[in-house]
Parts: structure tokens; sequence; C-alpha cells
């Protein structure tokens, strides 16, 4: 597995790992569920867009 090395605020930072914490996992763990979830949501949003925009040009040309 890559390292990564972000810079981020430490009172974030904090925050995340109270929440590690409360949930028994790593700061790594949190941080990649997280960035799953982002992606995840990215591919909905391009998604729900792309069939927007289908439903607009259907309607243009229908």
């Amino acid at each position: 597995m890559a390292r990564v090395l972000i810079s981020m605020p430490e009172d974030f930072l904090n925050k995340i790992d109270q929440v590690a914490d409360g949930e028994n996992r790593s700061r790594s763990e949190l941080i990649r569920e997280a960035l799953r979830t982002y992606i995840y949501r990215q591919r909905i949003k391009e998604a729900t867009g792309a069939m927007q925009n289908a439903e607009k040009l259907e309607t243009l040309l229908g």
C-alpha cells in the first residue's frame, strides 16, 4: 500500500482522531473510508448530471 503525506490543521486532525477512536478504527481507515465515500458521491453526481443532460437533450429533440 502506498503512503501519502498530507497537511491539515491540528484541530481538524484532533476531530478525525476523536471519530476514529469512537469507531475503534485507525485514522488511516477513517480517512480511506471518507475518500471512498467522496469518490462514490462524485460518481453519482456525475451520473445524475449526465442523465439530466440526456433528458434535456431528449426534450429539445423530441
